[in-house]
């Protein structure tokens, strides 16, 4: 496996790690509503951060995006808001079917068609198939759903255990909206895959080969954003049990620690796509599309280790914690199955 092949696994692997832990600050936001925080932590991330740094990689800001039809950016657009309709659809998944089921149904979709769909409609499904190498990277696609369907049946047992209970819990709701969050979701690998044009522009103005994704996340976060924004929006605007301006009516010092929060939350959420960008520069064009299964199936390993790391599996027993392990490890023989097969 070439050095370029580990090392763009190593940086998903950590961009992966910050998906997974980018929540545990905003856990720590105390009386704001999840709209308030979420808006702070997304403005943070979506808009603050794309832009300044990508105003700090190119030489003309500007000028960069002014050079693109709407013919590219539309589209790139138009995927970032699918994606963030996933992001939506994401949080009412875990309403109705709770965390384990939830994450396990939606990640899975997503992963599947994030990362098959895009060589689909590109017309290369066909010379994976016939190539040793694409074979071994589809039947790593494989094994990482096999592993995230453990880890899910792991987080089941430990809800289990621990007399979790669903208080909206509705199958039939709940699997739909993780059907259509799996589907939206996979939006984030269909703009990057459309982004190419923006990536290739960026590195003929001098940008660093692991910065060139960067710039794109402008347009799409910018359509994830509006999304997001637009629903916790009108949430706090129409619901009456919301206040954006109690929100920020707490006292000065809670004030300023919740924001703090939610800016490093935002942050955590952001650099987790920053060292995507990463772990996409380091992987063969052919096999770019894998990015996204090895983002997706690190962020269910990362989120298993971090749970075991701050003790949310204490005193569920040997069993939910075994499981966990086994389904673990799957996903990191999937990544090491991907990495042979993209070596091929």
């Amino acid at each position: 496996m070439g050095s370029s092949i580990i090392l763009g696994i190593f940086w998903h692997f950590v961009g992966a790690t910050s998906a997974a832990c980018f929540y545990a600050p905003l856990k720590k936001v105390k009386n704001w509503s999840w709209e308030t925080m979420w808006s702070i932590a997304g403005i943070f991330s979506w808009i603050i951060l794309p832009w300044s740094i990508s105003y700090c990689l190119l030489p003309d800001f500007w000028g960069y995006y002014g050079s693109f039809s709407s013919d590219i950016l539309i589209p790139v657009f138009l995927f970032g808001a699918m994606w963030g309709i996933g992001n939506v659809g994401y949080g009412l998944t875990m309403r109705y079917l709770g965390m384990s089921m939830g994450i396990g149904i939606a990640i899975g979709i997503t992963l599947i068609v994030g990362t098959l769909m895009t060589p689909i409609l590109q017309g290369k499904f066909g010379e994976l198939i016939a190539s040793t190498g694409g074979k071994m990277t589809l039947l790593g696609v494989v094994v990482a759903v096999i592993g995230v369907a453990i880890v899910t049946y792991a987080g089941l047992l430990k809800e289990k255990t621990l007399g979790v209970q669903v208080a909206d819990f509705n199958l039939r709701k709940g699997l739909l909206l993780a059907v259509m969050c799996g589907i939206f979701s996979a939006g984030m690998s269909f703009a990057m895959s459309a982004a190419v044009p923006m990536h290739t522009k960026a590195a003929e103005l001098g940008v660093s080969h692991l910065y060139v994704a960067l710039p794109s996340y402008v347009v799409i976060m910018g359509g994830g954003a509006i999304v997001n924004l637009g629903f916790c929006i009108s949430r706090l605007c129409f619901k009456k049990e919301l206040s954006f301006k109690q929100d920020i009516s707490v006292a000065k010092s809670l004030l300023i620690s919740n924001a703090l929060f939610a800016i490093l939350g935002g942050a955590m959420w952001y650099f987790q796509f920053f060292f995507y960008a990463w772990g996409h520069a380091n992987i063969p064009a052919e096999y770019g599309f894998m990015s996204w299964m090895l983002h997706m199936s690190f962020y269910v390993l990362c989120g298993g280790i971090v749970g075991l790391v701050l003790k949310e599996w204490f005193g569920t027993g040997k069993k939910p914690v075994k499981v966990l392990c086994i389904g673990c490890l799957v996903i990191i023989l999937a990544a090491n199955i991907v990495g042979l097969g993209m070596a091929n």
